[in-house]
């Protein structure tokens, strides 16, 4: 994500300054981060939601990487994605998906306000 749009977004959901590429509490920004994706970003492994376990993140360029682990997935024949990340503050936002199973990848690109996705491997 570009981190000014995150940056915004958050600050709007959260009512508080954020400064990602220099925060003044970077264990705040951490939880406001994690909530805010856990909330916007679900993904499915056969019908059962899988639980995402926040890492951190770092800026590059102009992007904001957040990492999530997901632990104790055997490899799924389906993978469902709900993302809305960014749209209440961005009407055109575009999210692409690139998803992994077994070395085989799928991608998938959701167009606000579309915000579900279904992979089969």
């Amino acid at each position: 994500m570009f981190y000014d749009d995150l940056e915004r977004t958050i600050e709007k959901q959260y009512k508080t300054p954020v400064d990602i590429v220099h925060p003044k509490d970077k264990a705040k920004l951490n939880e406001m981060l994690n909530d805010y994706i856990k909330k916007h970003l679900v993904i499915k492994a056969g019908n059962k939601v899988i639980a995402l376990t926040y890492l951190g993140y770092e800026i590059q360029e102009d992007g904001a990487w957040v990492y999530f682990e997901a632990k104790g997935i055997s490899k799924p024949k389906k993978i469902d994605v709900h993302d809305d990340l960014l749209y209440t503050e961005h009407p055109q936002q575009i999210n692409m998906l690139h998803v992994t199973v077994g070395g085989e990848r799928k991608s998938d690109k959701l167009d606000n306000p579309d915000s579900e996705a279904g992979f089969t491997f």
